[in-house]
């Protein structure tokens, strides 16, 4: 049986991948900060672990905790929506330690075990906000972009030792706590400056205007992460959602 790490499993894209993953005979190890036993259905092939991808001592205590691992989801973490001027010096420190760094020491600190045994899957959930340029996602665009070229470099260095790298790009995902976990990282919330209203205004209309099955569900997520991890054959950006699906479709020039 293998086992697959996921973070940020309390809610949303992890919380449906880590149940895909235990509903397909996976042994899973599901991470959070602070883990709650009743978002899951019982089940001996699953283990529940607190994980702050920010801190250090934490994530020496999670390789510890978890053994062999066979597949690394990275897919922890907190969302922004501000113009930059809106966006404090602090908070923007707080959605790269969570988006970048972490993303970056945890799977550092699995790639001894991976290198070891010649083998391992690395799969990253980023997002298809990094395909162009949006208003008043900079901050969180950039934090997620870092990780594209990221894991696209690290590919290349992992290939010698038989360990593969996956992306996955989901779209907007109205039905996760993006929203709440991202006015959380600040006391005003993402309060965007007024001389930034009109262009809010149309941000906000324009997501409104969009057709309702053109969003990104958790399940597709789980899905597109599954492929990714288990299926290799999948090219190394993959799409998740209808919208992420679109916009890759319409992308792909542009990055080949």
């Amino acid at each position: 049986m293998k086992t697959v790490l996921i973070t940020g499993c309390s809610s949303g894209f992890g919380l449906e991948t880590a149940k895909t993953f235990l509903d397909r005979g996976f042994r899973v190890i599901a991470t959070m900060r602070k883990p709650d036993a009743s978002l899951f259905p019982a089940s001996d092939n699953l283990e529940l672990l607190p994980l702050d991808v920010t801190d250090p001592d934490s994530i020496a205590r999670v390789v510890d905790a978890a053994g062999p691992v066979d597949i690394l989801v990275n897919n922890a973490g907190v969302g922004w929506l501000n113009a930059l001027e809106g966006s404090p010096v602090d908070v923007i420190r707080k959605v790269f330690e969570t988006n970048t760094i972490g993303v970056m020491a945890l799977t550092q600190a699995f790639l001894p075990q991976f290198r070891a045994r010649r083998a391992g899957m690395i799969v990253n959930v980023t997002s298809t906000v990094t395909l162009s340029p949006l208003h008043l996602l900079s901050v969180y665009t950039a934090s997620k972009a870092a990780i594209n070229a990221f894991s696209e470099c690290l590919a290349l260095e992992l290939a010698p030792f038989d360990i593969g790298v996956r992306l996955v790009l989901p779209g907007r995902a109205p039905a996760t706590d993006f929203g709440k976990n991202a006015a959380s990282l600040s006391p005003d919330g993402m309060r965007i400056p007024e001389t930034y209203k009109e262009i809010a205004d149309a941000v906000f209309a324009e997501w409104a205007a969009a057709p309702a099955d053109m969003v990104t569900r958790p399940q597709d997520v789980a899905d597109a992460v599954y492929r990714a991890a288990t299926d290799p054959s999948t090219p190394m950006r993959s799409p998740a959602g209808a919208d992420a699906v679109a916009l890759m479709s319409e992308s792909r020039p542009a990055l080949a």
